[in-house]
């Protein structure tokens, strides 16, 4: 597709001008490698799968030919998953010519901006994006049309275990659950208290809190290990660790925040929002 880069967010599975819509043998499709979404909801594909049945298809799936006569898809997965599902024998398609890093730029960004994806996944597509065309997260940021600290928070979850990032993925936690966890970097204590998240149902405000204790704890126990010095500490892990204690507290006191944590460049950035009233 010509200018498909500069036209990253005007592409769609619809047909351009000109593409003709074939239908194409489902057992001759193959799926895309770069597919971000790695778990189906089998509830959703069998509700897609009566609509088609009542409906049919309406909006063509993407693929791209390959040299052996069959087809690697690039856009319709959960399409093409309920049209199996159904036992039809062909689908319909819109066939397109794309090198390897077009089809696998177009698969990622027609999940980007089509599919419900765990925040894990969206990570993962963002990192794979930053990869194939070498980009920073601002740059990255402005071709999706997203704030850098929307692309960096959601990298960060990339950081940790993959215990966690399998929660994200089977929608265990939330995003808000993870990213309460970021500010343990011992991989057990992380293990620990997301056990205790799945066993015991924990709220964001409850885990951010126990973290906050967490953290307390352990600076009181550096702090019993060594002589006090004479000024302020210019460690930027007490702040921040101060700031969240604070704000576990007034969260304790049934006061909602809306808490936004960003690891910028030379800083780190925490922005709280108090309703009024």
């Amino acid at each position: 597709m010509k200018g498909y880069v500069s036209r990253w967010l005007g592409l769609g599975g619809d047909a351009d001008k000109g593409e003709a819509v074939v239908r194409l043998p489902v057992d001759r499709i193959v799926p895309n490698r770069h597919q971000p979404r790695q778990v189906f909801d089998p509830e959703a594909i069998a509700e897609l799968a009566r609509t088609i049945a009542e409906h049919g298809i309406i909006q063509p799936i993407v693929v791209r030919p390959l040299d052996d006569g069959r087809y690697e898809l690039i856009a319709g997965e959960r399409r093409l998953r309920a049209v199996q599902a159904l036992g039809q024998g062909d689908i319909p398609a819109i066939v397109r010519s794309l090198t390897d890093l077009e089809a696998a730029t177009l698969a990622l960004i027609e999940n980007l901006h089509r599919e419900n994806l765990t925040p894990i996944e969206e990570a993962e597509a963002y990192a794979r994006l930053m990869e194939l065309h070498a980009l920073t997260q601002e740059a990255l940021a402005q071709r999706l049309g997203k704030g850098q600290s929307t692309v960096a928070n959601k990298l960060r979850l990339l950081t940790l275990p993959e215990s966690v990032k399998s929660a994200l993925r089977e929608r265990k936690i939330t995003e808000r659950h993870a990213r309460a966890l970021l500010p343990l970097k011992d991989a057990a204590a992380i293990e620990g208290v997301l056990a205790r998240i799945l066993a015991e149902g924990w709220t964001v405000q409850r885990t951010e809190a126990e973290v906050a204790r967490f953290l307390g704890g352990q600076n009181q126990q550096k702090q019993k290990k060594k002589p006090h010095l004479r000024g302020v500490s210019r460690d930027v892990r007490i702040a921040l660790n101060t700031i969240r204690r604070s704000i576990a507290m007034v969260r304790e006191a049934g006061i909602p925040l809306d808490v936004d944590e960003a690891d910028e460049e030379g800083a780190y950035r925490v922005t709280i929002r108090i309703p009024k009233g």
